[in-house]
């Protein structure tokens, strides 16, 4: 299964992340069970889940309603969940949410200057904060998503100000902005705080991999979860649950312009990038300023090698740039090497099949074409016959 969150649309908070994962499927009354259970113990606590419509669409209200005893520390509120049971919950379940209560607390100290045996829990309040984290999580893994590829989209941040115990803040507050380093996000489209500390730490403790475009899905089942806002937008975050054939990938691009090199160059780069990462390179005939013929040599990559696959370019070309586009999101087939004997003129030969699966279906069969010319040379045989030989054999046995 394939998991994608999509905070695009309005950013992403706790009650918002239970909505959207109780949408998919769950037993709401368990969950609120759950969620009341854990916050008691920090605060008075009324949980309600209903479905409600915003702006068209039909989506999931968590209303959580809480006050806390008293501000509690980090540690001391860690020491308080370990100290809970409930049959429902499991211990990978508090090992996460204890995760995501260090996430938010790693930011905050990093925000104050302090470490985190220092920190309280004043902006989100305790009680609210276990509802909403050990709610999710407990979700998030009550529907085995724990096990899958998850996803991330690019998060919607919101814009304007904030108030908050230590003034007027921009948006996003200091711990949300701490908390989504790396992360892709943009501002907007609203004036108003669409993604929360408790949501930015729920989601980049859920997520394997961040990307701009939806990776290829089937058989989708999809979720919302709302917010308490009414915006001039849908206030909502949506989850997706899919099965996915492909496996997919990111790699980067390199490229530049030549104008002032030789075949033999062009020939000696090609095998020098090759050998040292370049998942494929490519040298294409083109026109260049001023009308001149030359190439445009092209590089796939891991990200990784981008740095020093570039300086390699420079060195060997003399080129003055090059140009990277990183993180191309790629979906590739799962593949696979099948040796396949059989037998030229009385001598038993092997080679490698190289073999394109999408689920369980076979989309290419390609013979090794080192293994192909090696036995060409040596039987003295055609390398096209070798290679029909080979495919031959190779569906005579799989086929």
């Amino acid at each position: 299964m394939t998991v994608i969150i999509d905070p695009q649309n309005s950013g992403i908070s706790g009650n918002m992340v239970i909505g959207a994962l109780v949408d998919l499927g769950l037993d709401s009354e368990v969950v609120i069970e759950v969620m009341q259970y854990y916050a008691s113990h920090f605060g008075d606590i009324h949980v309600d889940i209903d479905k409600v419509t915003k702006s068209g669409i039909s989506a999931s209200f968590v209303n959580v309603k809480c006050k806390d005893k008293k501000p509690i520390k980090y540690t001391d509120l860690i020491e308080v969940l370990d100290g809970i049971e409930h049959p429902e919950v499991s211990s990978d379940t508090m090992k996460l949410s204890k995760n995501v209560f260090k996430t938010l607390a790693e930011a905050e100290a990093k925000v104050h200057g302090t470490t985190i045996d220092e920190v309280h829990f004043h902006e989100v309040g305790a009680a609210d904060a276990v509802a909403d984290v050990v709610g999710a999580v407990y979700c998030y893994n009550k529907l085995g998503m724990k096990n899958e590829k998850v996803y991330g989209m690019p998060v919607a941040l919101g814009g304007g100000r904030i108030k908050a115990m230590h003034g007027i803040l921009s948006v996003p507050a200091p711990a949300t902005l701490e908390i989504l380093k790396n992360v892709p996000v943009f501002g907007g489209p609203v004036n108003f705080e669409l993604t929360t500390p408790t949501g930015a730490a729920l989601l980049v403790n859920f997520v394997d991999e961040f990307t701009n475009f939806y990776p290829l899905i089937i058989n989708k089942n999809v979720g919302y979860g709302t917010g308490k806002m009414e915006l001039s937008l849908p206030n909502t975050l949506r989850i997706i649950e899919g099965n996915s054939e492909l496996e997919s990938d990111h790699v980067s691009i390199l490229e530049t312009n030549l104008d002032n090199v030789t075949g033999e160059l062009m020939g000696n780069i090609f095998n020098i990038l090759m050998n040292k990462g370049a998942r494929d390179v490519s040298i294409i005939p083109t026109l260049t300023k001023k009308n001149r013929p030359g190439y445009l040599l092209r590089v796939i990559a891991k990200p990784v090698d981008c740095d020093v696959l570039s300086e390699l370019i420079i060195r060997e070309t003399g080129t003055l740039g090059v140009r990277v586009i990183p993180f191309v999101h790629r979906n590739i087939a799962s593949r696979k090497i099948v040796p396949v004997q059989f037998h030229i003129n009385g001598i038993e030969v092997e080679i490698r099949i190289k073999v394109g699966m999408i689920g369980k279906d076979i989309i290419s069969v390609k013979p090794e074409y080192e293994d192909v010319r090696k036995v060409s040379y040596e039987r003295g045989m055609p390398l096209k016959e070798v290679m029909d030989r080979a495919n031959q054999v190779f569906n005579e046995i799989y086929k």
